[in-house]
């Protein structure tokens, strides 16, 4: 094993693509026979989002290599949001992307890969650094020193609470 550890540049376009639709095949547990009938959108919106945000500098992403094969891979989002008391920026980094090859998981792959991200987000000084966590994740996230958050919330797709609104109920 003759690991790489590599900053992607926007060259590296397809390959992040490509990990992108590894990651979410993962992350929702889907093999790679099953269909993913809305594969070729995510695609699509994947390498638009990587083209622009790769431009302006908004996105940093890691692709690991054994040799010339793409083995782990992880990415973080820039952003800015209304300063807080706790965060007077209001910059805030997500972090996401994040995937090993299940051939290499267990090998310190994804540590290193988060360390790298973190560290970019402490070299553009932000503090705010948050993600969504698999169950498979979490505890690498734990180990980092990452804590569930608690004072989020998310309103999830079509509640019906808007038509209600609009009905006047």
């Amino acid at each position: 094993m003759e690991l790489i550890y590599k900053k992607a540049e926007l060259r590296d376009i397809d390959i992040l693509t490509e990990t992108r639709i590894d990651v979410l095949r993962a992350a929702n547990q889907l093999t790679a026979d099953e269909d993913m009938s809305e594969v070729g959108e995510v695609r699509e919106k994947s390498y638009t989002y990587y083209e622009r945000a790769l431009n302006s500098n908004t996105h940093t992403a890691y692709l690991v290599y054994d040799r010339n094969t793409v083995v782990g891979a992880g990415g973080v989002s820039f952003f800015q949001v209304m300063p807080t008391w706790n965060n007077p920026s209001g910059n805030k980094a997500y972090i996401m992307n994040m995937y090993t090859h299940p051939d290499y998981r267990r090998k310190g792959i994804a540590f290193k890969v988060l360390d790298m991200l973190v560290k970019e987000c402490r070299e553009r000084n932000i503090t705010a650094i948050s993600l969504e966590a698999t169950a498979m994740g979490r505890p690498l996230y734990e180990k980092y020193g990452f804590v569930k958050m608690e004072h989020e919330m998310e309103l999830p797709e079509n509640t019906g609470v808007e038509e209600e609104i609009e009905d006047g109920q």
